[in-house]
């Protein structure tokens, strides 16, 4: 388990760096929340995968579970053709993963083509890595070709611009010293001109439901497709408050219904460059 426990924290530290580097938000919110005498503990972090038995969410996850995490819940998103599942440690200090995957079957001929040309083009080998879900992206495609991906689903156009990597990583708002309350958090936020995803409302889910969330919406950033560099929405950053339920534990899992709208902090017509 030691050699599995040091391999988990080499991942986590290669996913936030690489995360970090997509996502130029990252660097501004931490400065503000140092300013404001916080620090951040994140709750969780999320990938996406194409629902492909050689990459799908258990390959994804198989780090992870190695080193002692253990599936913690399941989520279908049917409008979106999405299934997720998330995995917790019995560490507190560790975040919980969140890991879902576009349903190929449901989706179009076309798009499903399209991805087994993408698929195609990873090297068998890398279906094995245990850091595959922190390989970024390895095939090569058009500009146009990720623009007809999303037109279909914007979820399958993130993937397909930017690979294996987290799509986001969220700050654990119970953490917070002074910030704590998500509301007071977000008009913190709003205040120093960032914008957050208000698809379903600023605040999704409530106290009642153990979970509040809220998000950026991704940046547009540079990405080098085979044809030329073209902006397209990166990666956000993401912020939930947890609440105790009958038990008096704090809630642990996720609300369909909020995760569902979350993923929309990536859609094109939300993001600014």
């Amino acid at each position: 388990m030691d050699g599995a426990i040091r391999e988990l924290h080499d991942i986590l530290a290669r996913l936030w760096r690489d995360y970090a580097g997509h996502n130029p938000q990252v660097a501004r919110i931490h400065a503000l929340l140092a300013d404001a005498g916080e620090v951040v503990v994140h709750d969780h972090l999320a990938l996406r995968t194409w629902g492909d038995p050689r990459c799908g969410i258990d390959v994804l996850a198989r780090p992870f579970v190695r080193a002692g995490y253990r599936p913690a819940g399941a989520y279908r998103f049917a409008e979106k053709r999405l299934v997720a599942r998330h995995f917790a440690h019995d560490d507190p200090g560790l975040p919980l993963v969140f890991i879902s995957e576009l349903v190929l079957a449901e989706c179009s001929p076309a798009l499903r083509a399209a991805v087994a040309g993408l698929i195609a083009q990873v090297p068998e080998d890398m279906f094995d890595a245990p850091d595959l879900c922190a390989r970024g992206r390895p095939w090569q495609l058009t500009r146009a070709a990720a623009e007809a991906l999303r037109r279909e689903s914007e979820y399958a156009g993130w993937l397909a611009a930017f690979g294996w990597r987290a799509n986001h990583f969220t700050v654990s708002v119970d953490a917070l010293a002074r910030l704590g309350d998500l509301a007071r958090l977000n008009d913190f936020l709003k205040g120093h001109g960032l914008r957050l995803n208000d698809a379903g409302g600023e605040i999704k889910g409530s106290p009642a439901q153990g979970l509040e969330q809220s998000s950026t919406l991704a940046d547009l950033v540079d990405v080098a497709f085979s044809d030329g560099v073209a902006a397209v929405p990166g990666c956000y950053y993401e912020f939930a408050r947890r609440w105790p339920g009958p038990d008096g534990r704090p809630f642990r899992g996720f609300i369909e219904g909020s995760a569902d709208k979350i993923f929309e902090s990536t859609d094109q017509r939300g993001s600014r460059s």
